[in-house]
């Protein structure tokens, strides 16, 4: 990917106390019906191609998992919390918490995402993630795949500027 990669506007954020912990609340409109959407969520192949991981079997059933970190397959212990098919995930990825909402809009699917980390300073950071693997989500959804954006990898993709961008809307 060139450096004119255009990561496209911020999603919509809040940074939410959580005990003494910090949640990141990121809203995403996504163009593809409930069931598409909660298939990338849930299917260890679609996640390989878009997430920051991928996992040892699907997410949609309560229990153990292995999350593998993307691209050097350092792998962290998960257990799946909460499926409540096609709308609500929450699993845990080693100390974080990441729960996901999914409802329908008249356009696809209204998709939230709280991201519970021990520092307030990730969120920030968490947010350009997160922006850059929902964009990666977006384009395999479309057919269009082009891989999960890892590492050095998300600076050719605007890491650096959407960083910088969440901070001044979140106050990280």
């Amino acid at each position: 990917m060139s450096q004119t990669y255009d990561p496209g506007p911020l999603d919509q954020v809040a940074m939410l106390p959580a005990d003494d912990r910090w949640t990141l609340v990121m809203t995403r409109q996504i163009n593809h019906p409930v069931a598409r959407v909660w298939a990338a969520l849930c299917d260890p192949d679609q996640l390989s191609v878009w997430s920051p991981f991928t996992a040892s079997r699907p997410l949609d059933e309560l229990g153990d998992v292995e999350l593998s970190m993307i691209p050097d397959d350092t792998p962290l212990k998960g257990r799946v919390l909460t499926v409540q098919a096609p709308h609500l995930l929450e699993y845990t990825w080693d100390v974080d918490v990441l729960r996901w909402e999914l409802s329908e809009t008249d356009n696809g699917t209204s998709l939230t995402l709280r991201h519970t980390v021990d520092e307030r300073g990730q969120v920030s950071r968490m947010s350009a993630g997160w922006h850059l693997c929902l964009n990666a989500a977006e384009a395999m959804l479309a057919g269009q795949p082009h891989g999960p954006v890892q590492g050095p990898n998300a600076i050719d993709h605007g890491w650096d500027d959407l960083n910088k961008r969440y901070d001044e809307v979140l106050g990280d």
